[in-house]
């Protein structure tokens, strides 16, 4: 996974590194290394983001409800 694709991936599923790092239950300056590009992120994780990702890209939040909830 590219640095700039994980970056994405994280902005879509409006997640922080530290975030990232509380769902793998890692330490965050290990998602620090991969998000500054000193370290890779493992393939098993970057299918998993990629998957999250798709979930994501598929199933976005209903438009206009807060409009008629009001």
């Amino acid at each position: 996974m590219s640095l700039d694709r994980l970056r994405e991936v994280l902005a879509l599923l409006r997640w922080s590194q530290r975030g990232l790092a509380d769902a793998l239950e890692c330490d965050d300056r290990l998602v620090r290394r991969w998000a500054s590009g000193d370290g890779s992120v493992p393939p098993e994780v970057a299918a998993w983001l990629e998957a999250l990702a798709d979930a994501h890209e598929r199933n976005p939040p209903p438009a206009g409800w807060r409009r008629r909830a009001a």
